[in-house]
């Protein structure tokens, strides 16, 4: 059930949830909340932030919400190489970045930085982000999710183009300027 609904977030399906995701549904959902895992709960507090980003209908019930977030929030975050590496470059156009940084709904963001007077979310996306170059759903649904239900810009670093800059400063400088709007 958890797959299921989080599939329809991630494709972002124009459908009439009301039919397919009613009361029905969450009866079925809380009858079995025992039985999901981390992963399973996570997925499900994905598919209530797309259905509040779709304003389509409640969601889950509050238990089960607190519930999904917890697990969602549980799940660690891994800081890269390649992370580090464009984080000492943020900080040495001069901007402070916040790393690893929980939002509101509950996605860790690579590093926050503000740009101009706003918040910006910096992801740094290695290869486990993609299928070879297309974002995998889970990144796709942050990267929705951040800017449609957080409100907060998102810009990706991808790993392979990071990796084009090889050892220059100034170019990976000048790559996130670029990205950030500060040329």
């Amino acid at each position: 059930l958890a797959t299921i609904a989080w599939s329809y977030a991630v494709a972002n399906i124009n459908i009439d949830v009301h039919t397919l995701f009613d009361r029905q549904f969450i009866d079925v959902l809380l009858e079995n909340v025992d039985s999901f895992d981390v992963a399973q709960l996570s997925q499900l507090y994905q598919w209530h932030l797309w259905q509040k980003e779709e304003m389509s209908n409640d969601g889950l019930p509050l238990a089960l919400e607190k519930k999904c977030y917890r697990a969602f929030v549980s799940r660690g975050s891994h800081v890269s190489n390649l992370q580090t590496d464009v984080v000492s470059v943020i900080c040495s156009i001069g901007l402070k970045p916040k790393e690893e940084e929980l939002t509101q709904i509950g996605y860790s963001l690579d590093a926050l930085v503000v740009v101009n007077g706003r918040n910006v979310g910096v992801e740094v996306d290695g290869p486990s982000h993609f299928i070879g170059r297309k974002p995998k759903g889970s990144t796709l649904l942050k990267r929705r999710q951040v800017v449609n239900v957080e409100g907060i810009s998102l810009v990706s670093v991808p790993y392979w183009e990071w990796n084009e800059l090889g050892q220059d400063r100034n170019k990976k400088q000048n790559y996130i300027r670029s990205l950030l709007g500060l040329m």
